[in-house]
Formats: C-alpha cells, sequence, structure tokens
C-alpha cells in the first residue's frame, strides 16, 4: 500500500484519538472498544459472503460518520463514543493495510490482499 494512503490512515485516526479525548470518559475506553469492531468477523462462520457484509458494514467510515452525527443531534456522548471508536477502528485498519472485505475470502480487500508482499511501484511524490 502507498505511503501516502498509510499517513492519510494514520493522521484520521489521529483525529479520532483528538475527539475522544473531548468526551467526559476515562482514557482507558478508547482503547478497550478499539477492536470491538472486529467482533463483525463473525459472519465468516456462516460463509465468505456474510462474512465479507457483516465486515464491511461496520468497517465503513460512513456507518461511524452517521452514528457519529447521530450523536451529535441526540446530544449523547454514547453515540459519539461509538461513531468515533467506529471510525478510529477503520481508520487503523486501513493504515495496518486491512481493507473492506471482497467475497472472495478474508485476505481479498480493497486495498489488496492481506499479507501479500507488494512488488515496489514508482509512489507519486507530493511537493
Amino acid at each position: 500500500m502507498k505511503t501516502l494512503i498509510k499517513v492519510e490512515e494514520a493522521a484520521q485516526f489521529v483525529g479520532s484519538i483528538i475527539l475522544f479525548a473531548k468526551l467526559p470518559f476515562a482514557w482507558w475506553v478508547y482503547p478497550a472498544l478499539l477492536l470491538l469492531p472486529d467482533l463483525s468477523m463473525v459472519g465468516y462462520v456462516v460463509n465468505a459472503n456474510i462474512g465479507a457484509v457483516t465486515y464491511n458494514l461496520i468497517h465503513h467510515k460512513a456507518l461511524a460518520i452517521v452514528v457519529g452525527v447521530v450523536g451529535l443531534f441526540l446530544a449523547s456522548n454514547y453515540w459519539l463514543l461509538a461513531g468515533i471508536v467506529l471510525f478510529g477502528h477503520s481508520s487503523m485498519d486501513r493504515m495496518l493495510g486491512y481493507g473492506l472485505k471482497y467475497t472472495k475470502g478474508f485476505t481479498f480487500t480493497h486495498l489488496g490482499k492481506v499479507g501479500a508482499r507488494q512488488k515496489p511501484t514508482q509512489e507519486l511524490t507530493v511537493v
């Protein structure tokens, strides 16, 4: 995966931590909940199609944003927390190379095959 994408996702992950710091929860709540969205992998117990749908639904950043916006409108810190954790988790996953899944199997993502060595490509240099 390109370095530029990793940096962008890292910035979004840090942004989620900054937003979490504005909420009235103890510091340990964020790391305690950070891996909770991975429970969506339970769909893979049924089959790869169901697994991809459940995983992609929970790991889609649009869902995280909608949940966070609902929290803003309802003035609910719990909904805000859920949106921030979903967004932060998705950013962290993508920063590490875990993208949204194809129905072909868990290791096939929109960012490439998980665990596959990518051939070095010429990256765009941003000046």
